[in-house]
Formats: structure tokens, sequence, C-alpha cells
């Protein structure tokens, strides 16, 4: 018997050890005016201050929104959670409305994006800078494709399951190996998702003209530049992806290779980014010249986490506590649902990093990285395509995508019935059901389904001004389930009282900061 028969098996036995998941989203989405156009405009002061607010802040842009969900541990009171920050933030927008899909609306010329802008703090100035750096390393457009993030974590009682009594360091060790188990697993099989909810497959004509990936795309419009078979764009060298970072050899087999490897990165020079230059006459342009600037630059589709105290950075964090939870970076945003994600994908993501987690998971080198990240490649580009095949790891064996679908989905069942069974429920073995038939017919998938609207309308930019319209109307309308008008405004007030404090706090020059900051960062 493997160890994944016996894991579920102790599970099976204690059901209840899977109540207790605790969930977190981040949903970013763009401003735009109603002709379907980037705003121009700076963060609205109604949604209180981008750098303190707990739930509404800016990513790259002052047009690109983040939503930010509280730690719940009721799927649908996450969902409920987005809807409520939706809702408030639509309301405070006049006519503006959010562009509904991953890959950005229509943007004339890179100088249209405004770089977020935090306050005149030294946190909030290197925030500033960062996004500067990322703007001549890579373009700002391709830092306003939006996403979904995924936060989650098991209850204690799914450790004591899984490990039964032991000491407090002990334990963290343990957690964190089971973590990095399943961010392993994850890599081996996650072109899942990108394959039933990947939801960029066609590019408005305005990104592709700035892009210099060279890939056979077809062109229906001046709009509209698509592939035959393509499920997620934003996660293809085309998209959200740093191709500089592919010399970094950054391994998941526990803490310490992870946290030595990120080490390197923030302290390995690029000669490309040097270049660039970190500061000319007209001021800074980035904060530094090595591959990373710093870790939050380290693009990947998962991520071990820990909430990090005061200012400690991610690897800080990480190396005092261990693992906490894992963030799932490789969602699309979902053009069919409102808040960009659906009940039907949390109860599938919850099923399968559990089962990422539980499945074997044998030590992965550098070179099964690579093979691993060929697969994501040709699903991410080709997913769609009838009998595409995939390699089984690196000893030359391969399997249809659909057979592999199939050999995960059935161990995914398994688990299904013991999740059902901690919530006394059906809506795991229900979404197992559904989604294992979009194997056989990939025109159910988020991006067939997206791929059709965008074709039947010959313009993306109607499909999402739709959609965004729609969606307007939706939360003009309605009461909040979960938070309340007044919780909104006084958080709104209370986070622009806290920018203030911290501007008033500043005691050293920003060059100082800076030199504390990377000084800070050697010694990790």
């Amino acid at each position: 018997m493997t160890s994944f028969p016996l894991r579920l098996a102790t599970l099976a036995k204690h059901p209840n050890a899977l109540k207790g998941i605790a969930r977190g989203i981040e949903r970013e989405a763009l401003r735009i005016t109603p002709e379907g156009v980037l705003s121009s405009l700076v963060h609205p002061k109604a949604l209180g201050s981008a750098l303190t607010h707990q739930w509404i802040t800016t990513d790259f842009a002052e047009s690109l929104l983040e939503f930010i969900t509280p730690v719940s541990y009721s799927a649908l009171e996450t969902l409920t959670q987005l809807h409520d920050i939706h809702r408030f933030t639509y309301r405070q927008l006049n006519e503006e409305l959010l562009w509904p899909l991953s890959m950005p609306c229509y943007v004339a010329n890179d100088d249209d994006i405004m770089l977020a802008q935090y306050g005149t703090s030294n946190v909030g100035r290197m925030k500033a800078l960062y996004r500067e750096g990322l703007k001549h390393r890579y373009g700002s457009i391709m830092q306003i494709i939006s996403g979904v993030h995924f936060n989650f974590s098991f209850p204690q009682s799914f450790w004591n399951a899984l490990f039964g009594v032991q000491t407090e360091d002990t334990r963290q060790k343990s957690i964190s190996n089971a973590y990095f188990n399943l961010i392993r697993n994850y890599y081996r099989f996650g072109w899942i998702i990108p394959y039933l909810f990947g939801s960029s497959p066609a590019l408005c004509g305005s990104f592709f003209k700035k892009s210099t990936v060279s890939l056979n795309f077809k062109q229906i419009s001046a709009d509209i530049y698509y592939l035959p078979y393509t499920t997620s764009l934003r996660l293809s060298d085309l998209g959200y992806t740093n191709r500089a970072q592919n010399v970094l050899k950054i391994g998941f087999n526990n803490l310490e290779q992870y946290l030595e490897g990120v080490r390197n990165a923030i302290q390995t020079p690029s000669k490309e980014f040097a270049n660039i230059g970190v500061k000319n006459e007209d001021g800074y342009r980035q904060l530094n010249t090595n591959i990373l600037q710093i870790e939050n630059e380290l693009y990947a589709p998962i991520r071990p986490k820990r909430i990090a105290k005061n200012s400690e950075k991610p690897s800080e964090a990480l190396a005092r506590g261990g693992v906490e939870y894992i963030e799932v970076r490789s969602l699309d945003v979902n053009p069919f649902s409102p808040t960009g994600i659906d009940d039907t994908q949390i109860y599938f993501l919850d099923l399968f990093v559990t089962w990422c987690a539980l499945a074997d998971s044998e030590r992965m080198t550098d070179y099964e990285l690579g093979c691993w990240h060929d697969n994501w490649n040709k699903v991410v580009i080709e997913g769609r395509k009838p009998g595409l095949t995939l390699q089984i790891g690196c000893n030359g064996e391969r399997l249809t995508q659909a057979e592999w679908g199939y050999r995960v989905f059935a161990e995914l069942a398994e688990l299904a019935v013991i999740m059902d069974q901690a919530y006394a429920s059906d809506q795991y073995q229900r979404v197992c059901r559904e989604l294992v038939t979009w194997f056989d017919d990939s025109d159910k998938t988020l991006s067939a389904r997206l791929m059709k609207e965008i074709l039947e309308q010959e313009s993306i930019g109607k499909v999402g001004l739709t959609i965004a319209a729609n969606n307007a109307k939706l939360f003009s309308n309605g009461n909040y389930a979960t938070f309340t008008e007044t919780q909104f405004r006084e958080e709104t007030s209370a986070s622009l009282v806290r920018q203030l404090n911290i501007e008033k706090a500043n005691d050293l020059s920003f060059e100082q900061y800076l030199a504390e900051y990377f000084n800070d960062s050697l010694s990790l």
C-alpha cells in the first residue's frame, strides 16, 4: 500500500480533521472608462489609503485595484466577503467600471499607465520605486495583467491526524515539509488549473503589438489576436513571467533549500538590468540591479508563506516560523463570475491542494522541475488541442492530457467523499463529477467559453465591456452580506489616518532606509 492510501485511510477514520480549512482571496481588476479604455484617474480617495487599507489596495498601477478578503473558514463566507468588497468599491467609482478579464483592455501607450503611489513615507516610496523598476525591466503593460490568488492553510486537526503527538519544533518542521510536498505536486500536476480555469485565450491588439514573444497568432480583427487551443496566455512567456529568472535554481525539497535559493536570487546581479542603472539625473529607476529587486518579484505559480511580523520580509518570516500557508497564483480572472472566482473553483482548489499534500511526492531535481515546466507551457499554449500528450516526469513515458486528468480525478473522487463527510455536504463530489467531464469536452473549459464569445462578437472590447456593465448593475443593487457600509467607511477613514501616522514617523532619509533594508537582506 502506498502512502496516499494510508493517509486517506487515516483521514477516513477522522474526517473532522479536514474541518477548519482557512482561505483568503486576492483579486486584481483594472479600472476602466465607460468606453473600455484604461482609467487615467488616481486611486479614489473614497477607497481609502492603498498603503494601509485592509481590503482594498492597488497593485502595479493606480488603476489596478486589488481586493483582499480576511481569513475565513467558510468558502461561502469568503465569496460573500469578496462580493461585499466589490459592492462597496463599485459604489465609489461613479461611472468607471472594472475590467473583467485577465489580459488588459485597450492601452494606447505604456505612458498611459500611471504607477501606483503610496505617499511620502519611506515604505510608501519604496513600494512606488519597486514598481518603477518593474516598468523599466519588463514594460508597464505586462504588469497590469490581472489574476486571482488563493491563500490556503490546513487546520491543526489535519496535522494532528497525520502526525500524531510531536514536540512543537518537530511539528512545525513536519508541517513545513508537508507544504513543500504539496508544492512539488502542484508543480507536477498544477497544469490542471489552467486547463480547467484558464481564461486568457486571446489578446487585445494594443497588447500584442507591445509583445516581443514570437508565437503564430491568428488575427481576426485589429482587436483580436489568438491561438486556436490556448488556455492561459497570462501564464505563458507572453504574459506575467520573467524569463530572466530562468537561470535561478530555486528548489522546493525543503524550507532550507528554498530559502537558500531565494537568498541567492535577491543577491545575483543581472547584466541586463545593470544597463538600466539604479539612478540618473531624473532620480531612481529601480531598487537595485539584481535579478530580483526584492522577493516579491519572484514569479511562481505557488508560494510558501507565513504572516510577517512588523517589517519582516517574507523569507524572514518563513525562516522564523516555517510555512504557515500556501498562495496559489496561477488563476486567471474568471469572466463568468462577477468577483473573478466562483464556488466551483474554490471547492476544487480545496480538494486539489489537499490531494497534493496527501499524494506521494518524491524529491525533485532541477531537471525534473524543467520537465514539469514544459508540461505547463504546453497546456497554457495548446491545452485544448485534441490528443495533446504530456510527459510523466523525465522517464520518457507520455500520456494524453485527458488520461492524466482521469488518473488524478480518480484519487480526487476518493478524497471528495471524505471531505464531504467532514462538511456534511456533497459539494466536493459534485464538483469532481462536473469537472472530470471537461476532459472529455474541452468546450466546457473557461477558455473555450470565453473564446466562443469573443469570436461571436468579433471584439474583446465588446465582450469585456458587456460583462463589466452587467457586473456594475449587479453590484449597484443588493445589500451587504458580511460587512456593513459603516465598516467600510470606518476602515477607509482609519486607513488614511494610518498612512499619515506612518509618514509622520519617518526618522531616516530615503537613502538610509534603503541601505538598511538591503543590509538586512544580506544577513538573511
